[in-house]
Formats: structure tokens, C-alpha cells, sequence
């Protein structure tokens, strides 16, 4: 079917999640005209369900990760200190194995990063690092991001694509920001669900995020907001479930607790379940102009657990991208 002429644009972002509606209007300032086409209903489910504290999860250290998480910290905290719905700045402590005496390899890009006083320790974790850290209320923010990119001018088609090819009838440029499925629409075999399974419960008062890195019992993190506290979790390789596991919410619920003792009795509001988009060989962002025979194509795909501390860094390089391409 040969889509309305009011579909056309300069760009096509095929994906609707935080990469595809970050990389948009990024694109969008640069002066685009830019469509995202999503299958998905927004906002997006895997996005919406992010425990989105800025931490790099699921990434190979490297220059350029952390130049994007870099980026990204700056832009969010900016936008905490303008308010913009669902983002706020606010105490991270990560817990790691005694003695640890090496900086994270991402310290660069967190200002005021700082090792814990004795005070700040948890027995049995006694060592770790404070910084202050954005924290994202996803379903708030997706919001705000798809009214932003609508204000500004974007257009949003929803359909299933099968593969790029199809997207070219839009726009001379395409950007494959598609989450887990970017794969499938490229011919990238790599491309793994990595199961996230969170708990969420009423929030008794707490203020600071408590990470706990290589807990034995499992991948453990609280992450406060408004009304409801984020406990996770689960990073669960090659694994496509969608339906909660009592077993493993009663241990993220016990481990937790261990940490933080105020949270024994708060309600518990819901188990949600999500896909990270998992590459283990890491992000790809790359333009690639080989794919298609007449429209390159700029991918943005691979963020596993770090779309949120990804997202804005690696749209600014989409758009540095797009200006040359």
C-alpha cells in the first residue's frame, strides 16, 4: 500500500521507544522533517517498564559508551533542573566486594562521583561509590517525549514493518532505532532478549537509589520515585517470557529488604516484566550504507540495559550521523 503523501519526510526512525523518540528529536532540531513508524502502541512496553536510573548495564567499557553516557547524564540532569515531567536528580549509592579500590571505568562521565564514607556502608557491604544520578519515571517521561516530538512538528505511523526495505518508501534515510526486533529488520543474528523482572511497591519514604553490584543471590537495585520504589531485578539472558515469577519476585522482595530494611510491608503495586535488547558484541551505531541498494541507513540499536543512560548521547551521534550521510 503506497502510504499518504503527508507520510513523507527527510527521515524515517523506525522504533518508538526511548532511542527512537530521543533520536527523533534530535533529529527534528537539526531542522528534519522526521516519521517514526512503530508497531508498538505508545508508550512503548519495554521502555515503559525500565527501572531507568542512569547506570551502565550491560555495556563493554569503552570511549565511546562513555562519552554517550556522559552526554546523557548531562542532558537529564538539565532537564531535572528544568522539570521537565518525570526526571529527576537524586542520591545513588553502589554497593561493591570489599576492598575495591578501582574507579568505575564510566567515572568520568558522573560529576561528584565520590567512594562511600564509613557512615554510607551496609553491612556486609562496605565499600562503593555516591553520586547523585538521573532517575526517569518512564511512563511520565515517554509522555512528555512523544508530545515534544508531535509539538515540534513530528509525524507517528503506526505499522509493522518486516524488513528496512520497507521504510524507504518514507524518507531518502532511514534510522533503525526498533529495540530487540532492530535485528530482525537487518539481518543481525545477534540480537538477544535479556528478561528484566521488577517489583514494584508503595514508597515508605525513601530518597537514595542502593545498587548492589555482583550480589550473590542475584541482580539487586532500589530505585525510589514519587509514590512507588522500583526493586529489581533479573538479567536474564536468551529468555522471552512476559509473565511474572513468584519465586524470583519473593527473592528480589527478600533481597531488598535485606538492604533496605524500610521497605518490609510496603504494598506491593505490580510485577513488571520486559525485554532488554541485548547485542553481545554492544551497541551498533554506525551508518551504514550498504544494507539498502539507494537508502542508507543509520543504526541505533543494542543498548541492552542502558537505553535510558544511552539515549541522548548516542541521538546526538545519530545526528552528527544524518548531517553527513
Amino acid at each position: 500500500m503506497r502510504p499518504e503523501k503527508s507520510m513523507k519526510a527527510d527521515v524515517v526512525v523506525v522504533g518508538g521507544g526511548i532511542i527512537g523518540l530521543t533520536t527523533a528529536i534530535r533529529l527534528l532540531e537539526l531542522g528534519a522533517s522526521v516519521l517514526v513508524v512503530t508497531d508498538e502502541a505508545l508508550p512503548a512496553r519495554t521502555s515503559s517498564v525500565a527501572a531507568a536510573v542512569w547506570y551502565p548495564t550491560g555495556l563493554r567499557a569503552g570511549h565511546d559508551i562513555t562519552v554517550r553516557a556522559s552526554d546523557t547524564y548531562a542532558e537529564l540532569a538539565r532537564q531535572a533542573a528544568y522539570e521537565v515531567p518525570g526526571v529527576t536528580l537524586g542520591p545513588c549509592r553502589t554497593y561493591t566486594p570489599a576492598p575495591d579500590t578501582a574507579r568505575p571505568w564510566w567515572a568520568t562521565a558522573v560529576p561528584g562521583l565520590r567512594r562511600l564514607r564509613t557512615d554510607e556502608a551496609n553491612d556486609p557491604w562496605t565499600d562503593g561509590w555516591s553520586f547523585d544520578a538521573p532517575t526517569v519515571d518512564m511512563p511520565v517521561y515517554l509522555d512528555w517525549l512523544v508530545t515534544r516530538f508531535l509539538t515540534a512538528g513530528g509525524l507517528l505511523h503506526h505499522r509493522r514493518i518486516n524488513h528496512l526495505s520497507e521504510a524507504a518508501v518514507w524518507a531518502p534515510l532511514i534510522v533503525n532505532a526498533a529495540g530487540l526486533t532492530a535485528g530482525s529488520l537487518c539481518g543481525d543474528p545477534t540480537m538477544t532478549p535479556v528478561r528484566g523482572q521488577l517489583v514494584l511497591v508503595s514508597n515508605p519514604g525513601l530518597r537514595t537509589s542502593l545498587r548492589v553490584q555482583d550480589h550473590p543471590e542475584g541482580y539487586t537495585y532500589i530505585h525510589p520515585r514519587r509514590t512507588d520504589v522500583v526493586l529489581g531485578g533479573t538479567f536474564e539472558v536468551d529468555r522471552w517470557d512476559l509473565s511474572p515469577d513468584p519465586r524470583t519476585a519473593s527473592a528480589i522482595l527478600s533481597r531488598c529488604t535485606a538492604l533496605e530494611p524500610r521497605l518490609a510491608g510496603a504494598p506491593v503495586l505490580s510485577h513488571p516484566v520486559g525485554l532488554r535488547p541485548h547485542r553481545p558484541s554492544g551497541v551498533r551505531l554506525e551508518l551504514d550504507p550498504h544494507l539498502l541498494p539507494t537508502t542508507p541507513v543509520i543504526h541505533n540499536y543494542g543498548h541492552s540495559g542502558s537505553g535510558v543512560t544511552l539515549s541522548w548521547g548516542c541521538a546526538d551521534e545519530v545526528a552528527r550521523l544524518a548531517a553527513t550521510a
